[in-house]
Order: C-alpha cells, then structure tokens, then sequence
C-alpha cells in the first residue's frame, strides 16, 4: 500500500522532491491528517537536504514516523531513537548507504526516473517498521 503512495507521489503530475513525496505517501496511506503546512515542511529536505548528504526519502520517513510514534517530544522515552534507528539500519541493509550522493551513484541512471526505486525502497522499510511497531503493541 505505502509503495504505491510512494509510486504516485513521486511522479513527474505530482512534482514534489522525494523528502516532500514519503510524507505525502504516508500521510496519505496511514491517514495522519497533516495541513498543507505541515507537510510543506519537507520541501528543504529534498536531495539529501539540498547537498547531497542523508537521503531526503529517510528524512522524510523519520518527520512521519516521529508523528506517528512520538506523543509529545523526543525525549519521553527512547522508541523514536530506536525507530529511527531501525530505518537507518535497514535503509543501509536494503540499499548499501542512506547517503544522498552515494545512493544516487548507485541507483538514479536518468533524469526521467530520478531517485523512485530509492523512494519506494525506503517506502517498503517504512512500511515494515510501521508493522513491527503495531506488533509490538499486540
């Protein structure tokens, strides 16, 4: 399901950068109810922050997954830390880096196509995460 949010927003009618195209897709598929405010807030993340450094799809994915598993702020407890540090985990496992310019290396071969098997890679660890967490809370 996330995949394919990830799909459609990361296309050439949407047109947002893949930071601002995770949020949108799991807002979209988990029904987080941002504003059009809040989900503007991923436009600078984009290309790895805009100097290629952490890619702008885990950037984005860790902004919804603090809304969706934080209750007020960070330091509550340590299961934002340990989620985040999950997605890194296997973002690095099922792609090698999280690393904007080293992924795009890797992966992005045309301007037509940009970084979407990097986004929906990172959509499918998300989505994973997000069901080891309702597990945990069985």
């Amino acid at each position: 399901m996330l995949k394919e949010k990830a799909e459609k927003y990361y296309s050439p009618e949407c047109d947002l950068n893949c930071a601002e195209a995770t949020l949108y897709a799991i807002n979209d598929a988990y029904d987080l109810q941002l504003t059009k405010d809040a989900l503007k807030m991923m436009a600078g993340f984009g290309g790895g922050m805009a100097i290629e450094e952490t890619c702008g799809a885990v950037t984005g994915a860790i902004a919804a997954l603090s809304i969706m598993f934080v209750e007020d702020r960070a330091h509550e407890g340590d299961r934002i830390k340990s989620i985040v540090k999950k997605l890194f985990h296997r973002v690095e496992e099922k792609l090698g880096t999280a690393n904007c310019k080293l992924l795009k290396e890797k992966y992005r071969h045309n301007d037509e196509e940009k970084c979407k098997y990097i986004v929906l890679a990172v959509a499918e660890v998300v989505e994973e995460i997000i069901q080891d967490e309702a597990q945990k809370n069985k």
